[in-house]
């Protein structure tokens, strides 16, 4: 679930259609700039808005250009092919990205991809992931699968119900963390058998999707809301809604989201929308949900009540002058201080001295507090002051917990209606709750000669008749913070305003035991500690916004004729699902008297109806087929910062309405920071778009897309600079599985994680290894190769083959066990190494001499059939992290006669066999492995890197078969190996050999004389020395310097004393090369 305070107007960005194929712009992306009906655009647009339109459209008609450039067969301007080499290194120099070309689109929509085509020379993202996820779609692989009579399978279920994202907002890295884990979980799951279930849809969000649309009818028609009225703005919010609402599903389906597109769900729908007024009606029947009149965040910009979520905190150093919304962009106002001042004890020549941050709100003062112990007022006790501008008489009052002796001058002012700590003081103390502002910023008629003025204008004007009475005292610096409406930017004010409320202890006591009782699990164990402290000190909630759009309140006061009752009194309301049923609920609480009813004109606050979403996507309050079967869920997987806004109310309200727990699981994952550890922000221009990231976006582009967002001028400049020191090449184009695999990659479970393109990039070069590894093995089964119909050893397998079923059989058990454990970075090393570091780096190697045509049939075919079942069940492997390519490339194998999945979305995900399970043949392979090392390590050592010649001395008949039996192979390992040779045991290698010992049974030599110029390889060696020598030298100086202990600091000392016993260690490392050069030469 996003707050509603992460949404964003959507912009002029590459989208993608329900195919994942990359589509511009004009073909359909939402824009901000294009009017909601046919109202032509005005013609007064400030210079700014004609700058960012002149830049997009620039930007737009360059990528118009490049793609007609492709589309006209170009192949000149095309990428060039890239350089095959060994990627064994995940973290890699980020590849330039390349200019972006639309791909061809040649599979009919919905239909499945043509595989008859030879595959391309090299993994291109954009071609592999056209066209599957339609397939997908129409082929209903998402939909869950039950038996025969509608049944859950055998192997039990596995439901999720998506985080849905704002309707406004666009694809931002934190969604693609979430799709790449929780996607990841699912198609785990519905490989392994399970009914899975996987429900998306998208969240209304009332305060984002009515600011976006009241933006775009000022701008383009000069009309408020109120020049269309409720209905038919709400109507034109619907408009908005049904053009522009699925581009993030939409961008989802690119991540390969694999929702169940039937279930799809808004939280405006009638299935929502029902379950939302049953909720209300319910908790206010049960005497939950209550109106009072207390204390909101209230925005003045939006006109509005904020959850604590829309207000973010600005932290202050001391003195700071900042403009607010609704001001003249000039005038800046002073905050970070606080201002001293003094009230007049009555009858008195006495003055009491507080200091205020906000000295405005001094109008509604009611009290003045001091600690009861506090000696220098005991003889005030009781007594009051005289304030100087309103015609009040405020008390002196003692509260130990509001006034501390300590702190300034141990007297508070107390101005409980605009406060929250000073509101906890008046109930406390029985005060009078003062309300000096009105709901646009200005003062009332409580304020006294500060009526109609604007808050922060009085906030001077005090300063200045404070002065002039003498009261003023002096201002000082004050580090701060101060809440901001992360919407508009304005200073939120406490402002006491008649809501509804719902009493959350009732609703929280057993979301709490439900936890204590191991009925939910909340994930990692640390989260825990934040839900009994979230829980156990929680507040009420007010749910009232007062908002256009959104679930209507369906709370209807009574309004008696003949009599003038108090809205704030929950007595005089009635509550129905429609008005029909709050009539007669009326007629029922005040009979025989006349009424008329009136609807509260606010809306429900959108995490309201979003707690209700495991339960309600389901169905509820109608006992459906989905609601039995699916219900409880099995988890929810979400970002810790919402922990409380959200899955705690899922909770309360799921217990309370259902009498069970939501899910059995809640998993908080990491927050994404940027390579350096830091919050993603636009104005240090690290912010990172997923699409982006997928497609590929030049340095000159991210400019275009800065430059056409809202950002400051002056922050312009530094995100500017902050892209081009991150992405001084852009970002490259990665791919959507290398995105999905990097984030799962992660340790999810950390508080934050860092996220490096580089990674990311490596592995974009690890499906290219995965694409080239393939297209061999493909070369390596000749035309007609069919597979075994089951994957069960022959008994003619090899050692190589042996090791390589082992090393899979170890990859699929620790990737069972880590994902069920929710462990994704486990399970992704596991596979990750299987397939880089076992097969590609070892077998298919090892066994390239046993696949050539003059090579022994029988061991041919053997080793085909164990290179068939690696690619098969490793591809099945990684599927439900790389879903794309994994699908592209299996769907190229042959099938044996026993799969009957068409695709690898159903396929049965691999488990651990008995079988495969060989720990000694692991053993006897290492021995095979060590010998290839020690050829590598030797040829680089003496320099003989192509046509070398190796010998294998054994110690015994046991270590010569098997060193005869793995030469080929071994040679294999050793690029520019020209021959080896395993010498039975008494054999010696020829003179002039290097030798490297494995064990006490087995040695690797390598013949150097006649190989190597030695006299010029030594020759280079004492360059080295003499150079190592000289750096030695420096360093001793440095070391033998008079003071030398007294002037450097200890760490500088440690790290010269280990540079040096470095440099000593090299220059015997050296000399002793140089010794067994010699020796190999015959001389002494």
């Amino acid at each position: 679930m996003s707050s509603e305070n992460k949404s964003q107007v959507i912009a002029s960005d590459n989208a993608v259609d329900s195919s994942g194929s990359v589509v511009s712009p004009s073909a359909g992306t939402p824009a901000p700039e294009t009017p909601l009906g046919s109202v032509p655009n005005s013609k007064n647009k400030e210079k700014n808005e004609a700058k960012r339109l002149a830049k997009m459209k620039k930007f737009l008609e360059k990528q118009a250009a490049q793609n007609q450039q492709k589309a006209t067969g170009d192949s000149e301007s095309g990428a060039k092919k890239e350089k095959k080499s060994k990627e064994k290194e995940v973290k890699a120099v980020v590849t330039k990205p390349k200019p972006k070309v639309a791909v061809a689109v040649t599979t009919p929509k919905g239909e499945k991809k043509d595989m008859s085509q030879p595959m391309a020379e090299s993994y291109d993202p954009a071609a592999v992931e056209v066209s599957w996820y339609e397939w997908w779609e129409k082929q209903k692989f998402f939909e869950p699968k039950t038996g025969p009579n509608g049944e859950i399978s055998p192997k039990g279920k596995f439901v999720i119900t998506a985080p849905p994202p704002n309707v406004t907002g666009r694809l931002h890295i934190g969604h693609a963390l979430f799709v790449a884990i929780q996607d990841s979980l699912v198609r785990w799951n519905r490989m392994r058998g399970l009914t899975t279930l996987f429900v998306g849809g998208t969240d209304h969000a009332g305060i984002s999707t009515q600011t976006v649309v009241e933006k775009q009818v000022w701008r383009f028609e000069k009309k408020t809301r109120h020049d269309y009225g409720r209905e038919a703005f709400v109507n034109k919010i619907w408009e908005w809604k049904n053009e522009y609402g699925h581009t993030i599903l939409n961008q989802m389906k690119r991540l390969g989201t694999s929702f169940d597109w039937s279930r799809e769900r808004f939280t405006l729908d009638e299935t929502l929308t029902r379950a939302t007024r049953e909720t209300f009606v319910r908790l206010f029947d049960d005497g939950i949900i209550y109106r009072s009149n207390r204390l909101v965040n209230w925005c003045h910009a939006l006109n509005t009540t904020l959850s604590n979520l829309e207000v973010k905190e600005k932290e202050l150093t001391g003195r700071t002058l900042l403009n607010v919304p609704g001001y003249p962009s000039e005038e800046k106002f002073e905050f970070g201080v606080l201002v001293h001042f003094a009230y007049e004890v009555e009858d008195s020549d006495e003055r009491i001295i507080v200091a205020t941050t906000r000295v405005e709100t001094m109008v509604g003062d009611t009290a003045i507090a001091v600690n009861p112990n506090d000696e220098r007022y005991k003889h005030l006790h009781g007594k009051f002051v005289r304030h100087p501008f309103i015609d009040r008489r405020i008390p002196i009052i003692t509260d130990a917990e509001a006034a501390d002796m300590e702190f300034g001058t141990g007297a508070v002012k107390i101005t409980p209606a605009h406060d929250f700590n000073d509101w906890e003081v008046g109930k406390r103390n029985n005060l009078q709750f003062i309300n000096i502002l009105n709901e646009d910023g200005t003062y009332n008629d409580n304020a006294g000669p500060y009526k109609g003025m604007l808050r922060f204008h009085v906030r001077r004007k005090i300063v200045e008749d404070l002065k002039e009475k003498g009261l003023y005292v002096e201002t000082t610096d004050n580090p701060m913070i101060i809440p901001i409406c992360s919407m508009t930017g304005d200073v939120i004010e406490p402002l006491m305003k008649p809501q509804w409320w719902v009493e959350c202890k009732t609703l929280a006591e057993p979301a709490i035991q439900a936890v204590h009782d191991g009925e939910l699990e909340i994930a990692p164990s640390r989260t825990e500690k934040d839900w009994f402290r979230w829980l156990e000190g929680i507040k009420d909630w007010c749910i009232s916004r007062q908002l256009w759009w959104g679930h209507r309140i369906p709370a209807y006061f009574v309004n008696i004729v003949g009599q003038s009752n108090d809205p704030c009194d929950t007595a005089f309301w009635v509550a129905g699902r429609d008005l029909d049923e709050a009539t007669r609920r009326a007629k029922a609480k005040f009979p025989d008297v006349d009424f008329e009813l009136e609807q509260d004109p606010d809306v429900l606050d959108t995490w309201f109806s979003s707690g209700l979403w495991p339960f309600a996507v389901m169905g509820w309050p109608e006992n459906t087929e989905d609601f039995e079967k699916f219900f409880p869920t099995t988890f929810m997987e979400t970002g810790w910062d919402i922990l409380f806004f959200w899955v705690t109310r899922m909770v309360m309200l799921g217990i309370y309405l259902t009498g069970k727990s939501p899910f059995s699981k809640v998993f908080c994952h990491a927050m994404i920071r940027d390579a350096h550890g830091r919050k993603m922000s636009k104005s240090l221009g690290n912010v990172i778009d997923p699409i982006d990231v997928i497609t590929g976006i030049s340095l000159e582009e991210l400019y275009v897309k800065l430059e056409a967002g809202n950002l400051d001028p002056k922050e312009v400049v530094k995100a500017k600079a902050g892209q081009k020191k991150d992405f001084p090449s852009g970002i490259p184009e990665c791919g959507t599985d290398a995105l999905r695999f990097s984030l799962c990659a992660y340790p999810i479970a950390n508080v934050d994680v860092k996220l490096d393109i580089q990674r990311v990039d490596g592995y974009r070069k690890f499906c290219n290894k995965l694409w080239n590894a393939t297209r061999f093995a493909l070369s390596k089964l000749e035309d007609g190769f069919v597979p075994l119909a089951e994957a069960t050893l022959t008994g003619k397998e090899s050692l190589a083959e042996k090791w390589i079923l082992h090393r899979l059989n170890i990859a699929a058990r620790d990737t069972n066990a880590a994902m069920a454990e929710m462990n994704l970075m486990t399970a992704t090393t596991a596979i990750h190494s299987f397939w880089l570091y076992d097969l590609c780096d070892v077998y298919i190697e090892y066994i390239k001499p046993i696949t050539t045509p003059d090579a022994d049939p029988s061991a041919r075919r053997s080793a085909q059939q164990t290179l068939y079942t690696c690619l098969d069940e490793g591809l099945k492997l990684l599927h439900p992290f790389m879903p794309f390519v994994t699908e592209e490339l299996w769907q190229r194998l042959p099938r044996r006669s026993s799969e009957s999945a068409i695709s690898i979305c159903i396929a049965s995900y691999p488990e651990p066999r008995s079988d495969y399970d060989d720990s000694k043949v692991e053993a006897d392979f290492e021995i095979a492995m060590n010998i290839a090392k020690a050829g590598r390590s030797l040829a680089a050592d003496y320099n003989v890197l192509s046509k070398s010649t190796f010998y294998i001395s054994n110690s015994n008949e046991a270590s010569y078969a098997h060193a005869a039996s793995q030469a080929n192979g071994i040679s294999a390992l050793i690029k520019g190996c020209q021959s080896i040779t395993a010498l039975k045991p008494g054999e010696s290698a020829p003179a002039g050999c290097a030798v490297f010992s494995i064990n006490d049974e087995v040695a690797m030599h390598l013949l150097v004389r006649g190989q190597v110029d030695i006299d010029r390889e030594v020759a280079k060696l004492e360059g080295k020395v003499s150079k190592t020598l000289k750096l030695k030298s420096g360093l001793e100086t440095k070391i033998s310097a008079p003071k030398y202990t007294d002037i450097v600091p200890a760490e500088v000392r440690e790290a010269n004393a280990a540079k040096l016993s470095n440099y000593d260690a090299e220059i015997d490392a050296l000399q002793n090369a140089i010794k067994t050069f010699l020796t190999l030469k015959g001389d002494d």
